[in-house]
């Protein structure tokens, strides 16, 4: 059976045909009913939980409900004072959830604002403006430099068409469109005659076919994606949570068994043994434990703030400690996200850009030809163009030559814009002898068209092989007199080369430091993105990242792979390249599966699901996208690489010191039980009341707990390797110290029950 062709491999005639529709567009009419037949344009998330739903949700956890039992409990049997208490204890920490988890991400509102508000499209064969909402397939969508593209099509014409895709794709440069049909099945960022939504157009013009609307275009499968992955619970979370069940059925038991024993053995009153057995649970639960753990986290977290690192969940500073692989996107994370010329190639020799002269006579017409054939402008007022030509102008900026003034001295007369079929870009300038062509554009394209020896193109070949092994894109320049400003493309032959210049998106200056310290920590920095394998693997070579045993691959070879096999090549890969949002979702769970906690950084829409997937989600405070933001747990505010190391070192200081808050609380429960089990199977009275034993869970223990968690933090921890993911913070050694701690502060209270027993105490008086 013959496989159905997809969009891209497509003609348009073979489109307008199976969208039943044409070049002229939609008619009013038609264009209705498509709106309601594929919905409104617009991205549709789940059901929002209410603010009453998860209040009362935070009273679902089986400690609370024997909180509660108490409570209920102590009311009936008269003691209104406890029972107050407990419930004003138990609201007060629904009331921090429910603050905590209202604040949580709005992910699927900020996709929806990142939509064209409106959008230019032929209706009945004129140009109208429409709202973005309104669009739908079929449509024939007209663009131009600076709109927003509004929904996924194929283009059907474009002069010069740009679009910058980084947020969607994590492609670093706008890419250059066409209308041709594209055979094969090829990734995202290689659809070069579609456009998508969530993109903006950066140069040039185009007219477009809408073939997906809302929720099916790829900002669409985003959202689902982001809607239906599930938050990972950090092992702090999961360790009480496991503490919590076990002590919850331990409670039960106990107080089971000490009220039998009362009723049945003993013969003592109910209403007595009923005392007994809730002032058991109230000493056995650690009210204060959250409360605590909350405020060590939230003192963390204003710690990390002054260090630019902004947490959103409480839970991640804790997360981070534990972390042992981070997979970082590549563009604005460890890269300036910023184009830079690196290296000069002209008069025979390759020259860093630090030792570039415009004074040198055969560096000088290179330099100035870079700033003269380009549209961009740097000034006070910001940059402004394609970052290609930003890159070009500043070089020439850099290396003596205004900007303005050089520009006005060789005034430009005529153009032959960029065209990605012919890849060439010429300007015409009047210098004082005549008229100048200046051309640029890809090398191969270039030398066809200059007059150069066979000897000096294998020289220049070998140089631009050796600057795109290096991850570096190369730009030729030429030029050659012309007679008239009305040149056409046939005087964009017989060019005199004048040289390449080679540029890159570089790496930030502490990237390197901060991936040292990353692996000396026991750390595994992983680089995901969806720029070029080998620009990518340059990158993370001069880094850190890709060491010798690991390697740099495509997305598209985890396609053919099952999740197994995937979970046991993950090792040995360090840069993954072209990938999609699925892709950067499996990597992380395959990672997860092999027991490592995921630490997941990112700017992008095309990251946010796998921001969420991971354990740590860390995104992008400057460049990144408000959809990153809201479904990161933790912001860089200065888009940091090393900020994040930072943070790695504060959350294992903060783990250490919970760990020390957590230890010091149990101990006060466990001799809060030893005690109250003595005075039961003494057939001694209440030692407590239960209100005794909230005055001492929440106020003596907990204000030395909250300075036990406060500790300074120390370098230390660095040195250490991360955690194991299945390492609770209750393992045998830590409670083996609350046992035996909790023993001897319960010997103590007991020896004191009994002096005041000996003493004539209003206990002794009841027992008498």
């Amino acid at each position: 059976m013959k496989q159905e062709k997809q969009i891209w491999q497509k003609t348009s005639a073979e489109l307008f045909q199976d969208l039943d529709c044409g070049a002229e567009g939609l008619s009013a009419r038609k264009a209705a009913e498509r709106l309601e037949r594929y919905g409104p344009n617009e991205l549709r998330g789940g059901g929002q939980r209410s603010v009453l739903r998860i209040f009362l949700e935070q009273f679902a956890d089986f400690l609370v409900v024997i909180l509660i039992a108490a409570a209920v409990v102590s009311a009936v049997l008269g003691d209104a004072e406890s029972a107050v208490v407990i419930l004003a204890v138990i609201t007060m920490n629904a009331v921090l959830g429910t603050v905590q988890t209202v604040k949580a991400a709005a992910s699927l509102d900020s996709l929806k604002r990142m939509s064209a508000p409106t959008a230019k499209v032929l209706r009945d064969g004129q140009a109208v403006q429409v709202p973005g909402r309104e669009v739908t397939v079929g449509d024939v969508v007209l663009l131009e430099a600076g709109d927003s593209v509004c929904a996924d099509g194929r283009l059907l014409e474009c002069a010069s068409l740009k679009c910058a895709e980084s947020a969607l794709t994590g492609e670093s440069l706008p890419v250059e469109k066409e209308t041709a049909a594209i055979p094969g099945d090829v990734p995202l960022g290689d659809r070069k005659n579609m456009v998508f939504s969530g993109s903006f157009v950066s140069y040039g013009r185009a007219r477009f076919l809408v073939t997906a609307v809302g929720m099916d275009t790829e900002m669409g499968k985003i959202a689902a994606l982001l809607k239906n992955t599930e938050e990972k619970k950090t092992p702090l979370q999961v360790s009480l949570d496991q503490f919590g069940r076990r002590l919850s059925a331990i409670i039960l038991a106990i107080c089971a068994v000490l009220f039998a024993v009362s009723v049945l053995v003993r013969h003592e009153n109910v209403m007595n043994a009923f005392l007994f057995a809730v002032a058991l649970a109230v000493a056995a639960i650690p009210e204060a434990l959250s409360s605590i753990v909350t405020i060590v986290l939230s003192f963390g977290t204003g710690q990390m703030a002054k260090e630019n690192a902004i947490i959103r969940k409480l839970q991640a500073v804790e997360g981070l400690g534990s972390v042992s692989v981070i997979c970082s996107d590549k563009t604005g994370t460890l890269t300036q996200n910023r184009m830079t010329v690196q290296k000069l190639y002209t008069g025979g020799r390759v020259i860093p850009v630090e030792e570039a002269d415009f004074s040198d006579p055969i560096q000088e017409p290179l330099l100035r030809a870079a700033l003269l054939c380009s549209d961009a402008t740097v000034n006070g007022h910001g940059e402004v163009g394609d970052p290609t030509e930003t890159a070009l102008v500043r070089l020439g900026k850099d290396h003596g030559f205004d900007e303005e003034r050089t520009r006005g001295r060789w005034s430009r007369l005529a153009e032959l814009p960029f065209d990605s079929d012919r890849k060439l870009m010429s300007t015409v300038h009047e210098l004082s002898g005549g008229l100048l062509l200046v051309t640029k554009g890809a090398v191969d394209i270039l030398l066809d068209r200059t007059v150069v020896s066979p000897a000096e193109r294998a020289e220049i070949e070998e140089v631009n092989e050796r600057f795109s092994g290096e991850g570096l894109r190369v730009l030729a320049f030429a030029c050659r007199t012309v007679d008239s400003a009305a040149v056409s493309l046939a005087d964009e032959t017989g060019l005199t080369f004048l040289g390449l210049i080679a540029m890159m998106d570089p790496p930030r200056a502490e990237s390197k430091a901060a991936v040292a310290a990353c692996i000396s920590a026991g750390i595994r920095p992983i680089m995901i993105t969806g720029d070029h394998r080998v620009t990518a693997a340059a990158i993370a070579r001069e880094i850190g990242i890709l060491t010798e045993g690991t390697e740099a691959v495509d997305g598209a070879v985890l396609d053919g792979m099952s999740d197994e096999a995937l979970r046991d090549f993950v090792p040995k890969v360090s840069v993954y390249a072209r990938v999609s949002p699925e892709h950067k979702i499996r990597i992380v769970r395959a990672w997860q599966d092999r027991g490592s906690l995921v630490a997941m950084t990112g700017d992008g829409v095309n990251d946010a699901p796998a921001l969420k997937q991971a354990d740590i989600g860390v995104a992008m405070g400057v460049t990144g996208t408000e959809v990153a933001k809201d479904a990161a747990g933790m912001v860089l505010a200065d888009d940091n690489f090393a900020t994040i190391v930072q943070a790695v070192k504060n959350g294992r200081n903060v783990y250490a010191n919970i760990k020390r808050a957590i230890q010091f609380l149990l101990s006060g429960n466990m001799a809060g039980i030893l005690t109250v089990l003595y005075a039961s199977l003494m057939g001694l009275p209440v030692p407590f009341a239960a209100v005794h034993l909230l005055f001492i869970n929440l106020l003596t223990d907990s204000l030395p707990a909250i300075a036990l968690g406060l500790e300074p933090h120390t370098d230390a921890v660095m040195a250490e390797k991360p955690r194991p993911r299945d390492e609770g913070i209750l393992t045998r050694p830590f409670l083996t110290s609350v046992a035996v701690e909790g023993a001897v502060i319960a010997l103590a209270a007991i020896l004191a029950f009994h002096m005041g027993l000996s003493h004539g105490g209003a206990a002794a008086d009841k027992v008498r």
